[in-house]
């Protein structure tokens, strides 16, 4: 599940740069995201805070049909993995160049807390 914030403020972004390829690999994320444990032994996904019922993680991407690494693209996904309902809510899609400030995490973990107060205590 795309949460409305990020499909408003970085998926868009994504949709005008990358155009119909932006659709393959929006649909190719949904589909990684129902198989979510192989991304974590592939050492694509790192978890972030983990909970009992919520596991937040961030993924690596890359753009469907580019031949740039999903390393390399330097394209992340910071997830919340609802562990009792089984769904994940991608809170936030974006590219290191989206990134205010010289650390990155700092910067997402600020959108976090600004956007869903409800992930505040994770971090």
């Amino acid at each position: 599940m795309f949460e409305p914030f990020t499909q408003r403020h970085y998926i868009k972004n994504f949709a005008k740069k990358y155009k119909g390829a932006w659709q393959a690999t929006e649909s190719y994320l949904k589909e990684e995201f129902t198989k979510i444990d192989l991304l974590f032994l592939r050492q694509i996904a790192e978890t972030i805070s983990d909970s009992e019922k919520i596991k937040l993680c961030k993924t690596e991407f890359k753009i469907a049909g580019s031949d740039v690494s999903r390393h390399g693209s330097g394209n992340r996904c910071i997830v919340a993995i609802h562990k009792d309902e089984e769904l994940i809510h991608v809170l936030l899609v974006y590219s290191k160049t989206d990134v205010r400030g010289h650390r990155e995490t700092e910067w997402w973990q600020g959108i976090i807390r600004d956007n869903y107060p409800q992930y505040q205590g994770f971090f």
